[in-house]
């Protein structure tokens, strides 16, 4: 069995537990709460699941589809199955690093979506002082849990980082964002 499959299988594995615990759990400010409260960057299951998502950003096997050239990049783990609960598990790597958007704090701005069903989000920063946009703000290290029924463009700033994240259902909605 070759190390990408295994590193793979593992990340998976690992994830298994905390689905079973998330499964009827909907995606909220109450939930993004919990999430950092139980499962923040000093547990065992974010610090697992980081070590396994950054090696696969390295490997290949993770976030190794591009959007935006290497600034952005994007890679479905795993599809919803009955294994996952009926989650899917994703990888996007998005770098601020040199951004020319032109967007505030020279955030770099990846794809508009909507998550139907909401989302389970880890942020792994590659750097110091790397965060991804959540709903209640910046989130340097931790979770963000987009409610069902929103939508946003993501955003990076500060530099690179990996977002894993769980649909229910695997939903997500890329469509062209409204006009303001």
């Amino acid at each position: 069995m070759s190390t990408t499959h295994t590193d793979r299988e593992e990340l998976i594995e690992r994830s298994l537990p905390f689905l079973e615990e998330i499964k009827d759990m909907t995606t909220g400010t109450e939930v993004e709460q919990w999430l950092n409260r139980t499962h923040g960057p000093d547990s065992a299951l974010y610090r697992s699941l980081a070590r396994l998502v950054r090696q696969g950003v390295r490997d290949g096997w993770a976030a190794n589809v591009e959007l935006d050239g290497p600034v952005y990049r994007r890679s479905r783990i795993a599809e919803p199955s009955e294994r996952t609960l009926g989650f899917s598990i994703t990888a996007v790597y998005m770098d601020s690093t040199g951004n020319t958007q032109g967007n505030p704090g020279h955030a770099y701005r990846g794809q508009y979506h909507a998550h139907p069903y909401g989302e389970f989000n880890m942020v792994v920063p590659l750097n110091e002082g790397a965060a991804l946009n959540g709903p209640n703000g910046w989130c340097e290290a931790g979770w963000t849990a987009p409610a069902p029924g929103s939508h946003h463009y993501p955003e990076a700033r500060g530099g690179a980082v990996i977002a894993l994240f769980f649909l229910p259902a695997g939903r997500i909605a890329y469509h062209p964002a409204p006009r303001d």
